[in-house]
């Protein structure tokens, strides 16, 4: 009975009932002792008041990670004993840990007790729901049983439900990437990183609680690699990368007005044409569809030059005896800028055969007699007139400061209104408009002037006739005429390896067996022409370099044949260890004997950044032995030669023929040289869907670019986007091109090419040589014409440029590549008063009036100051004529735009500042005449 009454009672107990004090002492033998014995003590410390437990921590649910266990809690007041059960079952009291404190504000007992639950009980619960715990408090006036907490193993699972997947979507469509994160007890929580970056919610992109991320409307910015990543407790997972494009299609620009008609006459063809910018495809955007170029026939109407009718019948003869008969231009009339008729419209005939009386006889002498007698007369005058201003110009000179002398050389025919009269310059009265003059644009080509030649002087013009110039373009070689008797002496032009008995015409090779063995190098352009006392220019067409042979620098009845050869030298042989470099080709001008009475002007293209004086450069002469030596500093003086620096070209002032070149020494890291940089496109011909792009770095100089355009033109490249400048610095960095941007649907790259590099070495010690990258393409299928990328060019730690590629794969219209300005330039020397801009007499004026020195200061040195050549003057004070060595000087600068407003400006202040001849301040004539003298 007592064994039932036993169970009866902690069922009761167990199913949450409240037992009384009583009971369980009743009932002591079947509950843990301490629980017994702690309710007896409890019971008579507090006697029968009380309250039942309230618990004031209940156990939480809780997650074993890895083989940690973990601790579960509960805390009850007030409370004589609390023990825990778990699925059911007691736990011992030896695995539990309690502590106890009395409440300072009630006197009422808080007792404490913890249970640890490890990783091997949870997993050794095979039971229809998860491992739980609660626990049962005791107080005098009952129990209290508390929430139930639950105990999972937790974990993540490795593999993602779902990965986002990559997608390409155009500008303001919507992005939508799915994320299914690992399956994991507790449910893992996701996050959206962005290129690494954790993506921040701007209101734009909405990351929903079914983990998918959404972006409504993309923009370009939205572009990169996205990653969905998955974390709890246990560990963190990362997706798949899914990288998103947000490409733009290509939009045509308007049309560009129609071109006029390619014929001057007849049926010919006009073109518009617009472009793929409007905008522009991006990140592999789709091209436009359409031409880029529309064609249109067009009539010109041709001109029609004018016929003379036919002549009307003879008048009645007149008082005069004469007759007279017309035609008129109708025959037809000229249209269209048609010529007019040549010849006259009205005939005169003197009547005969008796047709005049005597008296028309008689007043005919008259009239023949007074006409002679008032011709002598004129002829007295004139013979006064022309010996008095013969006196006057030798009394007092020619004063060309004025601007007016350069009438000649203007080549301008709109002319202001005359200022006031000055009796002592020439042309006083009809004075220039210095405002209007021919500009020559082309650095590379002559221009013929029909005008310069209708005001030269006829002895000036070329002194050999016979002379023929021929060039072949595809090869850059010239050939030339040559002249009998062209070397005084028998003396022979050295050209260092270069086989002129082939090239030079009528010459027989023994003549021209070089006098100095030097290693040859590989010419690459060459020039020759046969220059007398006229002299003339020699140029190598698209190179950048030129010659200029001044007027009677030639001795009078000689002729020389020159020549100039444009070689590719390396640095290794400037020194050993030195940090010098080559800034501009070699070029050698001769032959080796020639005897000229003033210096030639040479001018060189180089590639140095010189504005920011980080170089020390000097000019260079190879010997005999191979080795370059020092011919002067530019930032030095010197007696024996002259240079004058610009930006981009350097003009010499030369007396002994050889081979020069610009080389320059790094005075620190920021020192720069200027690359050009060019991207070449053709088909694979081994692969029918194949296109390869050609990128090359070289020196910026036009000799340097004109090997790559004639490489390129050999193999059908064509020029994809205007070549571009950069600053390349001397700070070691080496320099890297790569591709982006490659429309990743429609074409493949070879892997491992997307990127290339140069050494430093490479790039700075290039001489002249092209450096050449190449990305081969291949399009997926034959519909696939467009082909859109950029080519990045940069230094690491340095200067960046982009070139943008935008190209038919299959057009063909572009076969020609517009490598120069004038492609076809094949003319390489002007010889006598077409090669100058300054008309000889002008010359030779300004050159005998300020050779002199005078009172007024008025020499040459001021004439270099005006021009802007003002340092190193003791080398034109060493020659005979200082003026007329500035004004080649000069030529040599203006050689391409011919702009001879610059040299009458400067005339013309020196005219005003220091003109003794002006009458403002008072002097007589005679004090004027006087002064005026003085000038020279």
């Amino acid at each position: 009975m007592g064994r039932e009454t036993s169970r009866a009672v902690m069922g009761q107990f167990s199913g949450g009932c409240y037992l009384s004090f009583a009971t369980l002492v009743l009932l002591g033998s079947q509950v843990p002792a301490t629980l017994a014995r702690g309710t007896r003590g409890e019971a008579l410390q507090h006697g029968q008041s009380g309250t039942l437990p309230h618990f004031l921590e209940e156990p939480v649910d809780a997650y074993i990670v890895k083989s940690n266990p973990i601790k579960l809690r509960c805390q009850a007041r007030p409370a004589l004993q609390i023990f825990f059960k778990c699925n059911g079952e007691w736990v011992h009291q030896s695995q539990h840990m309690s502590q106890e404190h009395t409440d300072l504000g009630t006197g009422l007992k808080i007792r404490e007790v913890m249970i640890n639950v490890s990783r091997q009980q949870v997993e050794d619960f095979h039971g229809p729901e998860d491992y739980w715990c609660l626990c049962v408090a005791w107080s005098h006036l009952g129990t209290s049983k508390s929430r139930k907490a639950t105990v999972r193993i937790a974990y993540l699972r490795k593999n993602f439900e779902q990965d986002p997947q990559g997608t390409e979507v155009p500008l303001n469509g919507m992005i939508v990437l799915h994320c299914r994160p690992p399956e994991g007890v507790p449910v893992a929580e996701v996050e959206w990183l962005k290129n690494e970056e954790p993506l921040s919610s701007d209101g734009i992109i909405d990351t929903r609680g079914d983990h998918n991320l959404i972006v409504s409307e993309a923009r370009l910015s939205d572009s990169g690699n996205y990653t969905c990543v998955a974390s709890n407790i246990v560990a963190k997972r990362r997706s798949a990368t899914a990288t998103v494009v947000v490409y733009v299609n290509g939009g045509w620009s308007s049309w560009t007005d129609w071109s006029p008609c390619n014929v001057r006459c007849g049926r010919g063809v006009q073109k518009r044409s617009r472009t793929c910018t409007n905008p522009a495809p991006l990140n592999g955007g789709a091209f436009c569809e359409g031409m880029s170029v529309q064609k249109s026939t067009c009539n010109t109407l041709c001109p029609v030059d004018g016929g003379w009718g036919e002549w009307s019948e003879w008048s009645l003869c007149s008082s005069d005896c004469e007759r007279q008969r017309s035609r008129e231009c109708t025959a037809p009339e000229p249209k269209h800028g048609g010529r007019l008729c040549d010849g006259v419209a009205l005939a005169t005939d003197n009547c005969t055969g008796g047709l005049c009386t005597q008296s028309v006889e008689n007043s005919s002498d008259v009239a023949l007699y007074s006409g002679l007698a008032a011709g002598v007369v004129t002829v007295v005058l004139l013979i006064i007139a022309v010996t008095l201003y013969r006196r006057s110009q030798s009394e007092y000179g020619v004063d060309v400061i004025d601007s007016s002398a350069l009438t000649g050389g203007f080549q301008s025919f709109s002319f202001k209104t005359s200022r006031q009269a000055n009796p002592l310059l020439i042309n006083s009265s009809m004075q220039p408009d210095l405002t209007v003059s021919r500009t020559y644009t082309s650095p590379m080509c002559f221009q013929d002037s029909i005008d310069k030649e209708l005001m030269a002087e006829r002895s000036l013009l070329d002194p050999l006739p016979d002379l023929k110039v021929k060039g072949v373009a595809e090869r850059a070689e010239y050939h030339v005429m040559s002249h009998p008797q062209t070397f005084p002496r028998g003396l022979a032009p050295d050209y260092r390896g270069v086989a002129v008995g082939t090239t030079l015409g009528r010459r027989s090779k023994n003549l021209f067996t070089p006098q100095v063995s030097l290693t040859p190098s590989r010419p690459l352009h060459k020039a020759t022409a046969v220059f007398g006392h006229a002299g003339g220019r020699l140029v190598v067409p698209n190179t950048g370099i030129s010659l200029l042979v001044p007027h009677g620098g030639i001795a009078e009845d000689t002729t020389w044949e020159m020549y100039m050869i444009i070689n590719q030298e390396d640095s290794s042989t400037l020194s050993e260890d030195g940090p010098e470099i080559f800034l501009s080709p070699a070029v050698t001008y001769g032959p080796p004997g020639l005897d000229l009475s003033c210096p030639i002007a040479l001018t060189i293209a180089h590639c140095g950044e010189v504005d920011a004086g980080n170089w020390t450069i000097r000019l260079k002469r190879q010997m005999q032995d191979n080795k370059w030596e020092e011919v002067m500093s530019v930032d030095e003086e010197s007696a024996s030669c002259y240079c004058l620096l610009e930006a981009q070209r350097c003009h010499v002032l030369l007396e002994h023929p050889g081979r020069y070149a610009l080389v320059g020494e790094p005075l620190n890291q920021e020192v720069a040289k200027r690359l050009r940089l060019a991207v070449f496109g053709s088909p694979d011909t081994s692969n029918s869907l194949g296109f390869t792009l050609r990128v090359y770095c070289v020196d910026d100089t036009p000799h340097a670019f004109q090997e790559v355009a004639v490489g390129e033109r050999s193999r059908g490249g064509r020029l994809l986007e205007e070549p571009k400048v950069m600053l390349f610095r001397g700070n070691t960095f080496s320099l890297q091109v790569s591709i982006q941007d490659v429309p990743q649907l429609l074409w493949s790259i070879k892997p491992f090419t997307t990127c290339q590099e140069f050494s430093f070495s490479q790039v700075w010690a290039s001489n002249q040589r092209p450096l050449q990258c190449a990305f081969s393409l291949e399009r997926y299928s034959h519909s696939s014409s467009q082909l859109s990328c950029k080519i990045s060019v940069r230094q690491v730690k340095g200067e960046e440029q982009i070139l943008q590629v935008y190209t038919s794969v299959v057009e063909n219209e572009k076969g020609v590549v517009p490598f120069f300005t004038q492609s076809d330039c094949t003319i390489t020397s002007q010889t006598g008063s077409r090669a100058f801009k300054i008309p000889l007499s002008i010359r030779q004026r300004i050159s005998a009036t300020f050779d002199t020195a005078n009172a007024k200061g008025k020499d040459w040195q001021l004439l270099a100051q005006k021009l802007h050549i003002d340092r190193n003057l003791c080398y034109f004070a060493c020659q005979e004529s200082p003026s007329s060595v500035i004004l080649s000087l000069w030529e040599a600068q203006h050689q391409d735009s011919g702009d001879l407003d610059s040299l009458a400006s400067a005339l013309e202040e020196i005219g005003k500042v220091q003109s003794p001849t002006t009458t403002t301040h008072g002097c007589s004539r005679e004090e004027q005449d006087s002064e005026f003298t003085q000038l020279g």
